[in-house]
Formats: structure tokens, sequence, C-alpha cells
């Protein structure tokens, strides 16, 4: 993901399920988030300190077990081979089944919101991380003599979609999930009205009459 709380907001609820039944969950940030701040007094090097703390007390809620930082600038994303090659490397360390990244594709959200470059951009160079380059040995061949070997990921969960195919039941971790994002507090100038949007928009109906809390995905199965 791009930034410190964007796995929280993406696919806190899935995360949180996923580690429950005994998954081993890695997060990689790619940015800093060292821009995310209007606070007179802030600045990036202590902006970037108070994400990192934050975010590894929100991952530690929902179960996850690592939390890597890629220490690039916030705002400053581009697909390019730099960036691929640090996504693949993780890939071959970590050799995860399923990959959750953001949509390249989405430019806006509804009628009011704007998606970040970032998370497109990060999306773009981990589609193209996963496939092809990190299971073509000929890609970066230096990490196989460093013991970094082809990996082939099973499945892609694109979060954030366009389109989605699949969606996930999160209401039994759903307060967990907003707990998790309110972990981030420099991000958050009104916790409780945070809440309550993030509670109208996740919420459904389902064919039965249930309410249902859910996250979406376009869900790739790759093999």
């Amino acid at each position: 993901m791009a930034h410190p709380d964007d796995p929280e907001f993406f696919c806190g609820g899935t995360v949180a399920l996923w580690a429950r039944a005994g998954c081993e969950v890695t997060y990689v940030i790619i940015t800093r988030g060292d821009k995310g701040s209007d606070a007179p007094d802030m600045t990036p090097e202590r902006l970037t300190a108070l994400r990192m703390t934050e975010q590894r007390a929100a991952a530690a809620l929902l179960g996850v077990k690592e939390v890597v930082f890629l220490d690039y600038h916030d705002g400053e994303l581009y697909p390019d081979m730099r960036l691929r090659e640090d996504l693949v490397r993780q890939i071959r360390l970590h050799r995860p089944d399923t990959v959750i990244l953001p949509d390249p594709t989405t430019y806006y959200v509804g009628d009011s919101r704007i998606n970040h470059p970032d998370h497109r951009a990060a999306g773009e160079a981990a589609l193209a991380a996963v496939f092809p380059i990190a299971r073509g040995r000929l890609n970066f061949p230096s990490h196989e003599a460093n013991g970094l070997a082809p990996h082939t990921v099973n499945h892609v969960f694109v979060a954030g979609p366009h389109e989605s195919n699949h969606e996930v039941d999160i209401t039994a971790v759903f307060d967990l999930k907003i707990a998790a994002i309110l972990a981030h507090q420099s991000q958050i100038a009104d916790p409780a009205g945070l809440a309550a949007r993030l509670r109208e928009r996740a919420l459904t109906t389902t064919a039965d009459g249930r309410a249902m809390y859910r996250e979406l995905f376009r869900w790739m199965k790759l093999t």
C-alpha cells in the first residue's frame, strides 16, 4: 500500500479475518506518509516517525505479523523500475499466496473524492511486480544470487476497485477495523464523524434482509 493507514481503510476487515484464521499477514508500506499534515509546527521527520508508530499500532490490533516500510516520499510515487524492483524483492522474500493492492485504474470515488495518485502508482507497480516480474528468473537475476528465488503469487485482491467481483463480510470485525483506523490519530480530525461515514459506506443488506458490513475487491486467480 502507498501510505500508512491505507491498509486499514482499504482492507482492514479482511486482514483481521485472515489473521484470525491463522494467515500470516505482512504489510508493505511504500511511503513515509511524510506530507500528510497541515499542522504549522509539523515537520516531515516528526510526521514520519509518528505515522510509523501509528501504523505499527494499527497493524498489531488486526493481527498483522510484520510491517515493512520502503521509505519513499509521500506524493512522489511513480511506477518505475526502481519501485517495481523493491516490490519484487518483498514478494520474493515473503513469498505470499495472496497480494492485496490498490486499483491503479481508479481516479475518483463517487462525486466528491479524488483517488490519491500514490494509490494508483502503488497499484500499477505492484501489479507489474506480481506479474510478470516476480515469477520470472531472468527479471532482476541478482535477487536469485542473493537467495531470493522467483515466486508466483496465486491470488490478487484489488482493493478500492473500479469494478468489483468479490465481497468480504467483515461484520464480525468491523469495530476492530474502525479501531485500527482510529489508531492513525495524526490523520483524523473528527473520529466520531469518520466512524459514522465509514459505517454508512460499508453497510449493505443481504438477499435475506440481513445488515452486513463489507469490503469490495477485484479478485484475480492467477494459477
